[in-house]
């Protein structure tokens, strides 16, 4: 894939060197396909998993630096976006400075909060996080009002877990975590400047505030529950219930104008944050806060606070075994920041328009199939399949990056204050952007990732599919490759995005985005059917042995149900388009021994080629709606009779008997 780099030479569209022939497509068909690229491609002390994605984003952020660094050679004027990116950027890698300054850019914000005393101020403190920094108890923002889709509401979500998810601080097994995150704490208390006497009270006072908020927090499973999340609540009602907060001089502080009603995602989660609030001693609130300040920080002061974060998040979480190069660091904070003005720059220099032609070509041929294939299905009912159409020739298609760039003149960096200092600027700006938009009709143009990014989604609010310029590359998608290889690829990558509008979450969104049943009680329950199936399927799947008295990790289903539904019906969908372009054809001749069937095989797998620590692949079984790579693969493709005609496999682990498999799209 390197290879990609040079001009002058083409990148194959499938590498055998990327195969293990010692394993046969019947026994592991994802160690066949990819064993190969797992050991060229040995994992880097600084990656916890490293594959296609992240070749690809390598590549990317090579070109992103190139680009900051002709920057940095510019005199560019005050004010100016190459001036915001390039000044950022050079912040990040002046380790000298930020050495130098210690603690110093967070001395004031830790003494502030920890001089807490007063009951009374709590709303204050919470209100400049949230509005600067972070979540401590409860996040709130604004999005799409999910029965009015038209209109942005305001929502209230549980938040101010510092390690992300409820089950670290109460299952058993997660013991080892739980130590390591305090002495985390402990050492990011100290290099603020705690007196040494304190941190242990601090440490205990942090682990009592989250592990309540924990207690109540809904689990990832849960938060799949869309129709639960939906709580509108009046105003009064609102503030009636949650009284911990003086609401009032919070919308203030937030910048939050007259609204009627406020959206509860999570009922629960901000019952236990609201009862924190009033009756947590005051000094466990104030240690909480602190380190909910210090946590956030941590990355943009001095080597010893970046270093100690590294060592919980990267290392103990992870497994990583050293931190990203300091201009990799550097490079993605303008890259996040200043996103669009990046992306701007970057599809300028690398995106032809030829690429966003294909992609649009693609899309009509895979929106064509998906139609095809929602009108044969046998467990659902014509009224509900010509919802169903209605939906898929509603959709609205992005590809390659925005018709209108965000704005961002008002953004202010300044390299005369500290790092931090501009890094709380721009979160400021950022939160000011999303409540300005409460009330206010939706902007459908807008774009949720930038067009560097490597990656798609579908947004059901929107009822849209996106496809930035970045992921327009090899093996995604790749203009030397015939068209099976591609087809396989970003062809599967375009019917999974177009999926997600029916899986078990999108289905519940009509085709103008709103939250509406539109499905008989019948379809519906056939379609349950089918996909407790596949959550069945996927929870059978051993991620990783029993091991030093812990027991085996298996996959959950019904976490990665949307994504596993998505991922079936991409290879399908996109398995129906390729034969639809070859119609009136004659059918291509075998390429390197291989099959046009094989080879859309092939691409697909070459995908999800990666190398993973166990800490990590323990992370995001715990975490992603994602599966493994491996299972994307192997658990996906033993559904699919056309995989086993295609490789002729009739035995094995991978083969499936006919009566266990499901169909779903």
């Amino acid at each position: 894939m390197a290879s990609c780099q040079n001009q002058t030479s083409k990148t194959p569209a499938i590498d055998p060197a990327n195969f293990d022939l010692s394993v046969a497509p019947n026994v592991d068909f994802y160690q066949y396909a990819t064993g190969g690229w797992q050991a060229r491609n040995p994992l880097k002390p600084e990656y916890s998993r490293f594959g296609s994605f992240d070749v690809i984003a390598e590549n990317n952020q090579k070109r992103i630096n190139d680009l900051f660094q002709e920057m940095t050679k510019l005199d560019a004027a005050k004010g100016s976006v190459e001036q915001k990116i390039s000044d950022l950027y050079k912040m990040g890698l002046d380790s000298a400075r930020l050495n130098a300054e210690g603690a110093a850019p967070i001395e004031a914000g830790v003494r502030e909060l920890l001089s807490l005393t007063d009951r009374d101020r709590l709303t204050e403190a919470v209100a400049r996080l949230h509005h600067t920094v972070a979540n401590p108890f409860f996040g709130v923002g604004v999005q799409a009002d999910l029965m009015n889709s038209d209109v942005n509401a305001l929502y209230i979500s549980q938040s101010g877990l510092t390690m992300g998810d409820r089950d670290y601080y109460l299952e058993p097994e997660n013991e080892n975590i739980r130590t390591a995150y305090k002495e985390y704490l402990k050492k990011i208390f100290r290099l603020a400047g705690l007196p040494e006497a304190e941190l242990d009270k601090a440490v205990a006072g942090v682990m009592d505030i989250e592990t309540k908020l924990a207690e109540k927090s809904w689990s990832n499973v849960e938060l799949r529950n869309i129709p639960a999340q939906y709580n509108p609540t009046k105003r009064a009602d609102f503030e009636k219930t949650y009284d911990a907060v003086d609401w009032a001089a919070y919308y203030k502080a937030m910048g939050i104008g007259d609204f009627e009603t406020i959206i509860v995602t999570t009922p629960s989660a901000i019952a236990a944050a609201n009862d924190l609030m009033k009756n947590a001693p005051i000094e466990e609130l104030r240690y909480y806060l602190a380190a909910q300040y210090i946590n956030a920080a941590a990355s943009y002061l001095s080597d010893e606070f970046q270093q100690a974060s590294f060592d919980f998040y990267g290392k103990v979480m992870s497994g990583q075994q050293e931190q990203k190069p300091r201009w990799k660091r550097a490079m993605s904070v303008p890259n996040g920041t200043l996103g669009e003005a990046v992306g701007e720059m970057y599809v300028a220099k690398y995106f032809p328009a030829e690429d966003k032609a294909r992609m649009t070509e693609l899309v009509k041929n895979l929106q064509k199939a998906l139609s095809q294939h929602i009108a044969a299905l046998d467990w659902m009912s014509d009224a509900t399949k010509a919802r169903a159409q209605e939906k898929l020739s509603a959709f609205t298609v992005k590809i390659g990056y925005p018709d209108k760039w965000k704005d961002y003149s008002t953004l202010e960096i300044d390299p005369a204050k500290s790092y931090w200092e501009n890094i709380v600027g721009a979160n400021e700006w950022y939160t000011a952007d999303n409540i300005a938009k409460l009330g206010k009709p939706v902007d459908k143009d807008e774009w949720h990732m930038s067009p560097q990014t490597v990656n798609a989604y579908y947004n059901p609010t929107t009822n849209e599919i996106c496809f930035p310029a970045a992921i327009l590359q090899p093996p995604f998608y790749n203009p030397d490759a015939d068209d099976a290889v591609n087809y396989g690829a970003i062809g599967v990558v375009i019917g999974h995005e177009m999926t997600h509008g029916f899986d078990d979450q999108g289905r519940q969104f009509d085709k103008d985005g709103n939250m509406n049943n539109w499905w008989t009680e019948e379809d519906a329950a056939a379609f349950k059917a089918k996909t407790d199936v596949l959550v069945k399927q996927f929870d059978a799947i051993e991620v990783l042995p029993a091991k030093d008295g812990q027991p085996a990790l298996h996959a959950n289903g019904a976490l990665c149900l949307g994504e596993n539904i998505a991922d079936q019906g991409g290879l399908r969908v996109a398995w129906t388009a390729y034969h639809n372009s070859l119609e009136g054809k004659e059918k291509p001749a075998p390429i390197d021994g291989f099959t046009p069937e094989q080879r859309f095989y092939l691409g697909y797998a070459t995908l999800w080629a990666q190398n993973i620590r166990d800490e990590e692949a323990a992370r995001l079984t715990k975490l992603d709606v994602h599966s493994l790579g491996k299972w994307r693969v192997n658990a996906t493709l033993r559904n699919l009779q056309t995989f086993y005609d295609t490789f002729g496999i009739t035995d094995g682990p991978m083969f499936m008997p006919e009566e266990e498999r499901v169909i779903i799209w």
